[in-house]
């Protein structure tokens, strides 16, 4: 085993919950995209009101898989049924551990029988090129990691740009870009559009809900696309917000994914050993931080599976066989946690603000605007007198809602309206250093529907994000 595993580095501190509770990796940082274009409250507003620009090429990996059995190797690697997997379609792609643990997700895109491309965090790109090479599969395997957090003024390059607009003026701008009406296009299906004189595969999507389109096409057109897009805009007569990477974070909190679980591959022997050793020391699973009220000796008990993420009607039962099948049998059986959102008392959001203006006394930790995440990962106690019932998973403030929201999981027993206490704060300081020192309260957390906001509940398709949940 290599002293810059991984796994080393867990032998040598003893505890995976005590390395990822005193990470120095500081806060979680959204790359290269500027904080703000206008101001975050605007562009949380457009993508409801007008239109919005989101700007994604910077802060997710991309993988291309290529190959005779590129098919075969991803369809045994996620949960997702690949049936009707067509070309010019895209899923959510979501593998587990094969003990039924949440690696992370991403988007896949299907371009040929032979040929994937997946967009979204480290922890599934580092766990399938793992996989391509453990179990000699004939496939070929293109990574292009997310670009450098702190880039320190040096020249960042992708092999894609990706945009995407939506709001409910943004099909007057498609209309206007692409020379004349849009064909429909199915919801998570790809096509091509015009922008100017190139030709871009649209993906029909929209992270916040409202309608929209992702494009994506070769780096070095990313500015002749933005040029056109803008003009479009303006051409059409659209109020066309660009969003900075600010506000672009809490998009989901109005739509309901929760973008970073924990991957749960921290215990477990076979495979997930042989995969600790292979993840460098330096690895996002080795650098990145848990925050929040939480704490347990118990790594697992940060685990999550797709039963508590929303994630279970699309998994592949007739699938002959998948990493984490049996283990998932096992829990569909069982009572698991469901996901929610979770509504923060106004008046103790400005309680926990105001202590920071109380000279002379400890305060509560610091509510950042529009997110307070200072961790990879965030874990908060949600509690119903004196029992844990819940975990709040990742938060922020909606300036359309006008309250600070965080999605989370709860018991089954626990039903929408209830009011419950978050625990905010941290029971004692940590290493991390994105957490000042602070004393530890409590804020009460309205049980509430998931996509919280009407407009994705409504109008979004019928996807995980619509599904049941509570």
């Amino acid at each position: 085993m290599s002293r810059f595993s991984l796994e080393a580095v867990l032998e040598k501190t003893g505890n995976p919950v005590e390395l990822l509770r005193n990470s120095k990796v500081g806060m979680y940082v959204y790359p290269v995209v500027a904080p703000e274009f206008t101001n975050w409250r605007d562009e949380q507003r457009a993508w409801r009101e007008s239109a919005v620009l989101f700007d994604q090429t910077h802060h997710m990996d991309e993988l291309i898989v290529e190959g005779p059995q590129a098919e075969e190797f991803l369809a045994y690697h996620g949960i997702n049924a690949f049936g009707n997997f067509d070309l010019n379609r895209a899923k959510h792609y979501v593998p587990v551990t094969p003990n039924g643990h949440v690696i992370g997700d991403h988007i896949i895109f299907r371009e040929r029988q032979d040929k994937f491309v997946l967009v979204g965090r480290a922890p599934t790109s580092n766990w399938l090129m793992f996989c391509a090479a453990w179990g000699k599969w004939n496939v070929r395997i293109k990574h292009d990691p997310r670009s450098p957090s702190r880039p320190e003024g040096e020249r960042v390059l992708r092999t894609h740009y990706r945009y995407q607009i939506q709001g409910p003026d943004a099909p007057k701008i498609f209309e206007k870009m692409n020379g004349g009406p849009i064909q429909e296009i199915k919801f998570f299906h790809v096509d091509w559009i015009n922008i100017g004189s190139k030709k871009v595969q649209a993906l029909r999507h929209g992270m916040s809900g409202a309608p929209g389109l992702e494009i994506w096409g070769p780096y070095e057109d990313k500015s002749y696309i933005l040029s056109a897009i803008l003009q479009a805009a303006q051409d059409a007569g659209v109020n066309l917000v660009r969003c900075g990477s600010r506000a672009y974070s809490t998009n989901t909190l109005e739509s309901g994914w929760i973008p970073s679980p924990l991957p749960g591959i921290y215990t477990g022997d076979g495979m997930l050993k042989d995969y600790r050793e292979w993840l460098g020391a330096d690895s996002y699973e080795a650098s990145g931080a848990i925050g929040g009220s939480f704490v347990s000796d118990n790594i697992e008990d940060y685990y999550v599976n797709p039963f508590e993420l929303g994630y279970d009607f699309y998994i592949g039962w007739k699938k002959n066989d998948f990493i984490g099948k049996d283990a998932l049998l096992k829990m569909k059986e069982r009572k698991n946690r469901k996901k929610v959102t979770f509504e923060w008392n106004a008046e103790d959001v400005v309680k926990v603000i105001a202590s920071a203006f109380k000279p002379g006394e400890d305060h509560f930790k610091w509510i950042d605007f529009p997110q307070p995440n200072y961790a990879s990962t965030s874990a908060d106690m949600v509690m119903h007198g004196d029992r844990m019932v819940g975990m709040s998973m990742f938060n922020g403030y909606s300036y359309n809602e006008r309250c600070m929201l965080s999605l989370g999981v709860v018991d089954q027993d626990v039903q929408i309206g209830d009011v419950l206490t978050m625990k905010w704060g941290e029971p004692q300081q940590t290493g991390k250093t994105s957490a000042e020192k602070h004393k530890q309260t409590e804020i009460r957390v309205r049980v509430s529907q998931t996509p919280y906001a009407a407009e994705a509940r409504t109008n979004y398709a019928d996807s995980w994000r619509t599904k049941a949940t509570a």
